[in-house]
């Protein structure tokens, strides 16, 4: 099986790391762009290096899915080590593992520390659970690769807490870009759905308050689905089970051909077979098609099980992004989900890196409510507005910079005007002294007409603050009176007395804010 180039080009990525000394290191493929034959061509490589291979996976689909995908792409075999199968008796230099079952002590016991050279961790995302860590703990010196889908920021984070590198990233508006995978429309339903008593559990929405929350709403979005999916092949994801039989009977209702899938279901196989092959037209699940299930006809999908979960929701989308012949886009449908946290995941999160451009993509597509949007121009267009909005705060500030520079002094114009070397030679000598000017200060000095930005310490600024109240006690000039006349020519005038350069100031207000032609600004002296 012929690679694909950013495949090829992932494989060679992650020999370069493990052979320049990384130990554990990370891919990163969207759902849908073949991380299965990636890792199973590496497995190849890695055996016919003489090396054992531990494939790791949490789920009995993804076991049977990575075996599977090995034998078809490489010709190898796979022992099994799960339950009550086991490699030990084996010649098969590829084990493929179930987690909860070589955690056991009883079963690890087994293999010697140096038994596996690399170990794959199939939805890698996972392996920080102390499970995964018992295992990887016990082969200490094996190469570790870790296989996920679009992480979230928090994901990454706690994956580079074990991970040395991100060997390779291939990102889903370039597999989009280049082919690879579907283009995805999002249109925002105009339903809103009232979150805020929705708590939050281990880091993200808890499902039991979603499914409370989102009862009232089912025949409403079953009636937006009318209209949006009637000849669309539909995968939901429901937050529980019996939400998720409820709105199958209520898609009945509404003339959907809908089926239901859930852990329990006995003939779960042939659910997923009649789907593919047509028999129904939506397939409602809760949470139970997030991993290890392909079906590349699917071309919408309706996520009503909101997320704070960036991988989560990604792989949720994933579902519908493979390509498929007379398939040309996903339609995504989204809501608007009425919720006081900002982080709950839209399509912009499939696509933005930046979380600015992603809340103005959000704002876009719910005034564009109703119509679908190519996510890679909504993207485009978010970073234009933000770029504009941008461009348009940073000319408001360089105006309101411009006109206060306009008001206020320069402290170092203060300080040539008024002669003072004492403070244009000031080095700050004690702690307090040292650190940043406080608010009071800053606000203080503008008030009396010095610019405080130029002023970076608290011990300058407290001694400007001292010699203005000594000149105002003095009657001399002001820093407002300096820069008014110093900016009309005259010279010193922070030698000057108050009374003398307000007299001044008057005549010009009074020849039109004009000099009088016989005052002369460079030999005028205001003493």
């Amino acid at each position: 099986m012929d690679l694909r180039p950013y495949q090829q080009e992932a494989r060679e990525a992650i020999f370069e790391q493990w052979d320049s000394g990384v130990k554990k290191t990370l891919l990163v493929l969207p759902t849908g762009c073949g991380k299965t034959i990636v890792f199973a061509k590496v497995t190849e490589d890695c055996v016919r290096r003489g090396d054992r291979v531990l494939i790791l996976a949490h789920r009995g689909e993804l076991l049977e899915q990575a075996s599977d995908k090995i034998r078809k792409s490489t010709g190898l075999g796979c022992a099994m080590e799960k339950a009550e199968e086991s490699c030990k008796d084996s010649w098969f230099r590829i084990v493929v593992g179930s987690v909860q079952t070589m955690m056991r002590e009883k079963r690890l016991s087994q293999f010697t520390e140096d038994y596996f050279n690399t170990i794959i961790i199939d939805e890698a995302h996972h392996c920080i659970s102390d499970s995964y860590q018992r295992v990887l703990q016990h082969f200490p010196n094996a190469h570790v690769l870790g296989v996920t889908a679009t992480p979230d920021r928090g994901d990454m984070r706690n994956l580079g807490s074990y991970f040395e590198t991100l060997a390779y990233e291939y990102t889903l508006p370039k597999a989009i870009k280049e082919g690879y995978l579907t283009p995805i429309k999002a249109l925002t339903i105009p339903l809103k759905i009232d979150m805020s008593g929705v708590s939050v559990q281990a880091g993200d929405f808890k499902a039991s308050d979603i499914s409370t929350a989102l009862d009232p709403y089912l025949k409403g979005i079953a009636e937006e689905m009318q209209k949006y999916c009637k000849d669309k092949k539909t995968v939901v994801f429901l937050p529980l089970v019996k939400t998720s039989q409820k709105f199958r009977d209520l898609l009945n209702e509404y003339g959907f051909c809908a089926a239901e899938v859930n852990g329990d279901s006995q003939d779960r196989a042939e659910i997923l077979k009649d789907f593919e092959e047509g028999k129904y037209n939506v397939l409602c699940n809760s949470m139970l098609l997030t991993e290890g299930w392909d079906c590349p006809s699917v071309d919408c999908v309706v996520v009503l099980r909101p997320t704070k979960v960036r991988s989560l929701y990604c792989q949720m989308v994933g579902r519908g992004t493979r390509l498929s012949p007379g398939k040309d886009h996903l339609l995504l449908l989204d809501f608007l989900w009425h919720t006081e946290r900002h982080e709950l995941c839209h399509p912009a999160s499939l696509i933005c890196e930046n979380e600015e451009v992603a809340q103005k993509m959000t704002e876009n597509l719910e005034k564009e409510a109703g119509m679908p949007v190519d996510i890679e121009e909504a993207e485009k267009t978010a970073s234009e507005d933000v770029v504009a909005q941008r461009e348009e705060a940073l000319a408001k500030q360089l105006a309101e910079m411009k006109r206060r520079k306009k008001k206020l002094v320069d402290p170092l114009q203060f300080e040539m005007s008024i002669q003072a070397e004492d403070l244009s030679g000031y080095v700050p000598s004690f702690g307090w002294e040292m650190g940043p000017p406080s608010d009071k200060q800053k606000n203080a000095l503008e008030k009396l007409g010095i610019m405080p930005d130029q002023i970076d310490n608290a011990g300058k600024a407290a001694k400007i603050l001292d010699r203005l109240d000594k000149r105002k006690r003095e009657g001399l000039t002001t820093p407002k009176q300096i820069r008014f006349l110093e900016g009309k020519g005259f010279q010193h005038v922070g030698t000057w007395q108050f009374e003398k350069a307000k007299d001044l100031i008057d005549r010009i207000a009074a020849n039109g804010w004009r000099t009088p032609m016989d005052i002369d600004p460079g030999t005028y002296k205001g003493v």
